[in-house]
């Protein structure tokens, strides 16, 4: 499992011009299943998403191919965690 920190860079005033391509990659990750979970992040400094069922290097490409990442309106880090215990609701996070 990833957690996925999408930070603003210098570039934030860029945004509107890839947020439509942005929300088509967030949709993407959702319809492919890597995708449980997309905000943002509080103040106003960016999103964050929680990633599964993807190897790192893949999630990097896809991370890489965020219009907000190509076109450094965020700069990308991506976390990975194992988890060792959930709640029960969370369990398919374990596979």
């Amino acid at each position: 499992m990833f957690v996925v920190f999408l930070k603003f860079s210098d570039n934030k005033g860029q945004a509107i011009h890839h947020m439509d391509g942005h929300k088509e990659w967030i949709k993407r990750g959702f319809d492919d299943g890597v995708f449980v979970l997309a905000g943002g992040l509080q103040p106003s400094l960016g999103g964050g998403i929680l990633a599964h069922n993807i190897s790192l290097p893949d999630l990097q490409s896809r991370v890489n191919s965020d219009p907000f990442v190509a076109e450094n309106v965020v700069s990308a880090e991506i976390h990975e965690i194992t988890p060792a215990r959930t709640d029960d609701k969370l369990e398919f996070l374990r596979d």
